[in-house]
């Protein structure tokens, strides 16, 4: 099986957590539910205080750390989008069944990315910067900007709304390099050397050696 290496710059791994894992900035109104400003700041809050608050996490418990993306961060990425994105021409040709081990694995590799850097970021804060949206607006750019340790570090992130449902993630801009198209140019040599059953395959290994923590 060809070899993929998929592992992010190690600098834009933790901007990426911290991101996840600092303090809100104001939130505009919108409409109806909590705009898309208001979440990736409400998110960030309640992830820094979980890391803080808990000692296993602190001392680097990879599963409870797994568990807390989990719980707070998954229910808002659009992980099918974000699959097929990054899957490109080749999520098209693929079966419901292969879409469905893509999208499984695609989400566990992503997990495992997070919860990889959490632990080191409770030095960090993020400020979100002011939207520039309507409020009819159904697709948008969150901008924001983590302070730590030496110069601030940008980060943006792609949210989008379908009619009567929440905002979701679906693309994070990491130090001006966005997730999904890291992905999909990696997936895309693996697709064209061994199809995608060969993705997922390679998707499967991977997130084994994550868990075994190589």
């Amino acid at each position: 099986m060809a070899h993929m290496d998929w592992k992010m710059d190690r600098r834009a791994l933790l901007r990426t957590a911290g991101a996840l894992g600092a303090s809100a900035g104001l939130a505009r109104a919108w409409a109806a539910g909590e705009a898309p400003d208001a979440l990736v700041g409400r998110l960030s809050s309640e992830v820094l205080d979980a890391v803080r608050k808990d000692p296993q996490i602190k001392a680097g418990d990879v599963h409870r750390i797994v568990a807390l993306v989990d719980k707070i961060i998954l229910p808002h990425l659009d992980f099918k989008r974000m699959t097929a994105a990054s899957v490109g021409p080749g999520w098209r040709k693929a079966t419901p069944e292969q879409q469905q081990r893509l999208q499984d694995e695609f989400k566990q590799l992503l997990v495992r990315t997070y919860a990889g850097a959490l632990a080191e970021v409770s030095d960090l804060t993020i400020v979100v910067k002011p939207l520039r949206a309507a409020p009819a607006d159904t697709d948008v750019l969150v901008r924001t900007e983590v302070r730590g340790r030496g110069d601030p570090i940008q980060l943006d992130y792609r949210l989008a709304q379908k009619p009567g449902e929440a905002w979701k993630i679906y693309n994070i801009n990491v130090m001006g390099v966005w997730l999904v198209e890291t992905y999909r140019s990696q997936f895309a040599a693996e697709i064209n050397a061994k199809g995608v059953d060969g993705l997922i395959e390679a998707l499967v290994a991977r997130n084994k050696a994550n868990a075994a923590g190589k």
